[in-house]
């Protein structure tokens, strides 16, 4: 379907008359014109006609008229209107919340005898976790001293995973500010539709750093009817060499000693949530896995109707026509003044 966004500027048609009629006459400038008595004889003389040639002032004016049209159309922005597609649906709006504080590179997370940085597991089973939300729409918020939303809700999950492979320990601090990475959740959650409004966050600490404190975010995010997913990460045993290195000296400990599972826990039952511990990888998948297994929202579709704008077709037909009633001037019907102004 074709429409213009703008018809009300074709109201402008009528006013190059009216600069026209409003202009001074031409009579009033003739005696100021130098009338030659002669001038037909020498224009008879030359071949050339002794009056004005009505048909190429009227070509002239039609082409005229033609680009005034053409440049009112353009400004009137023509646009295609196609027909309506359906945007896919989404089964949640789900935000995640990570944890990237300075805690996050403690290597206990162990695969195969290694242990491997806590961020660098929880990338890797974000990431899978991601593609397989296909329909849903997804964001990310990572924090540490502060939080920040790296990615609003999309369906752009490659954008999103791009950005959790991104992100950098300690990049938004040493700290951890669990009570304002919910504050942020609940800004862009709390205009969705309610029975779709999900976080999932995931932390390896206590809050040292929120302004807005854990449990009345967990508050807050109830009435605005946010369920929340908590996730402690961290394993409960980690083997500290001795001196040098070597095992005499050796002990074991608690790498998680921090972690506030009794907040985390709460945060969880007050928003109608569920709590998970994750002490290694299989954990942490699993806690993933299970929240993966909530059943979508069905919800209205949305149509798209795609639009392509057309201006650069008004904008050429102007150029040519230009180009025509410039090149109308060397016509053998070009109309000349009988008159010579002084």
């Amino acid at each position: 379907m074709f429409e213009f966004q703008w018809p009300l500027i074709f109201l402008l048609a009528p006013l190059p008359l009216l600069v026209r009629w409003l202009s001074k006459p031409q009579s009033q400038h003739s005696a100021a014109a130098l009338r030659v008595p002669f001038f037909a004889q020498l224009r008879s003389l030359s071949g050339e006609h002794s009056g004005p040639n009505r048909s190429g002032s009227f070509l002239n004016l039609i082409l005229l008229c033609l680009v005034w049209l053409a440049l009112l159309a353009g400004a009137a922005r023509p646009t295609w209107i196609g027909d309506p597609v359906a945007m896919p649906t989404t089964g949640r709006d789900l935000m995640l919340a990570v944890d990237i504080s300075g805690s996050m590179s403690q290597e206990d997370m162990v695969i195969k005898d290694q242990g491997l940085p806590r961020i660098a597991v929880v990338k890797a089973v974000v990431n899978e976790f991601v593609r397989q939300r296909q329909g849903d729409k997804l964001g990310l918020i990572l924090f540490g001293t502060n939080a920040y939303i790296q990615s609003p809700l999309s369906f752009d999950l490659d954008t999103l995973s791009t950005l959790m492979n991104e992100a950098q320990v300690g990049f938004a601090g040493k700290q951890t500010a669990i009570g304002d990475a919910i504050g942020f959740a609940i800004k862009r959650l709390r205009q969705r539709p309610e029975n779709s409004r999900v976080l999932i966050l995931l932390t390896d600490g206590a809050d040292t750093a929120s302004t807005l404190k854990p449990l009345k975010a967990a508050e807050l995010a109830a009435a605005e009817k946010i369920k929340i997913y908590t996730i402690g990460v961290g394993a409960t045993e980690m083997k500290v060499p001795g001196i040098f290195g070597s095992n005499f000296g050796a002990r074991t400990v608690n790498p998680s000693a921090d972690l506030d599972e009794d907040t985390l826990e709460t945060i969880a039952a007050k928003t109608g949530g569920e709590y998970f511990r994750a002490r290694n990888p299989a954990e942490l998948q699993a806690a993933y896995d299970a929240i993966a297994a909530l059943e979508p929202v069905e919800q209205e579709q949305e149509m798209l109707r795609p639009e392509r704008s057309l201006l650069h077709w008004p904008l050429l037909i102007a150029g040519a026509l230009m180009l025509i009633l410039a090149l109308s001037r060397n016509w053998p019907f070009g109309g000349n003044a009988s008159e010579v102004s002084a």
